[in-house]
């Protein structure tokens, strides 16, 4: 009965110091988090490119000329494909917002009309004309305080940009090695197998879905185009690649991207109704995307609790920002898979998966 009691405080106090050791760790693998962010985010993104491209690269076996080349071959033209898709990007973005910028100016005449119009429907007597509407919003804006902070977030997405190609070679040229290396890292055949089959789960399922999720971005982003380039939105391209690429987050990301050509109609047509139109076709898109295709494509890759999926958007997001928006559900996907793996943080993977099965 002594033993049996004596043993109760000591393990009551192996729990509490296991969870201050816990709480203490993830206090600080935040802090670094936040504090490495220029360092670790172009690298998990490039990680993040990887499992992209080493996807499509095994998909190219499947094509009846292309399956024929090496590996080797089939990853250098991936990469040399992604590296020209990067540089392409970083060019519509600088143009199209260049142009976007002229573009409003052109515009005021409709936002004057839409502006009289609905201060029309508010039924107030004394209509402000659009000068004076101008000298109380758009003059107020320091234009030269904006231009500095937007060329500096510029040249910092260029660099990032640059840095996610350059690391994402250098992965692809150690990818043959590094089961070997990580053998040897686990110090024995047995640990290192092990350590090897947790990675190829992580590589099966997140590539897998970053794949899935990249080809449906693809035709999300050429349904928008399409619709955009029959209703006669400016900058159609532009806006149907925002769409692609914000719909990487859960969610709200491409919802967000269907504002911007919204808006951009009311400015261009001044009417409501164009808007609502560009609105509806889009948003239609967005719901077939959404709630047919991408569920039929994604299968078992996508295994996460929706509020797992919202608290991940939240974390990362206001750690790095955009970019931890797009990057959460893989990262959150990779610490689950982990955290299986472990007998002592099982329970806590089954918790945050969508059906309790890893």
């Amino acid at each position: 009965m002594l033993a049996n009691n004596k043993g109760k405080p000591e393990a009551t106090i192996l729990q509490v110091r296991s969870i201050t050791y816990a709480t203490a760790f993830a206090i600080m693998l935040g802090w670094l988090l936040w504090v490495g962010q220029p360092v670790l985010l172009p690298v998990i993104a490039a990680l993040i490119s990887v499992y992209i491209l080493s996807a499509a690269a095994n998909a190219m076996e499947r094509v009846p000329m292309l399956g024929q080349f090496p590996g080797w071959v089939r990853r250098t033209i991936v990469l040399i494909a992604f590296a020209l898709g990067v540089s392409l990007l970083f060019v519509l973005v600088i143009n199209n917002l260049a142009q976007v910028a002229t573009a409003l100016i052109r515009y005021e005449e409709n936002l004057y009309a839409l502006a009289t119009r609905a201060v029309g429907l508010l039924g107030v007597e004394d209509e402000p004309t659009w000068a004076n509407l101008r000298r109380v919003t758009l003059d107020e804006l320091d234009m030269r305080a904006w231009i500095t902070p937007a060329l500096l977030s510029l040249r910092s997405f260029g660099v990032t940009l640059f840095l996610v190609v350059l690391y994402a070679a250098f992965f692809m040229a150690e990818r043959g090695v590094m089961a070997q290396k990580l053998v040897l890292a686990m110090g024995g055949e047995i640990q290192g197998q092990k350590a090897l089959e947790i990675l190829d789960r992580i590589n099966d399922r997140i590539g897998g879905y970053l794949f899935v999720k990249t080809v449906v971005n693809i035709i999300l982003g050429g349904m928008s185009f399409v619709i955009m380039l029959v209703l006669g939105i400016e900058f159609a391209l532009f806006w149907a690649v925002l769409i692609a690429f914000l719909n990487y987050i859960p969610y709200i990301g491409s919802l967000i991207g269907v504002i911007f050509p919204v808006l951009l109609s009311l400015a261009q047509f001044g009417t409501i109704w164009m808007a609502s139109v560009v609105l509806v076709t889009l948003t239609s898109a967005q719901v077939f995307v959404a709630g047919y295709l991408e569920p039929r494509m994604m299968g078992r890759a996508f295994n996460l609790s929706p509020f797992v999926v919202l608290l991940a958007l939240a974390f990362w997001s206001t750690l790095w920002g955009l970019a931890g928006a797009i990057l959460a559900v893989p990262l959150t996907a990779s610490a689950v898979i982990m955290l299986n793996e472990m007998k002592a943080t099982r329970p806590f993977a089954i918790m945050l998966s969508a059906s309790g099965r890893i």
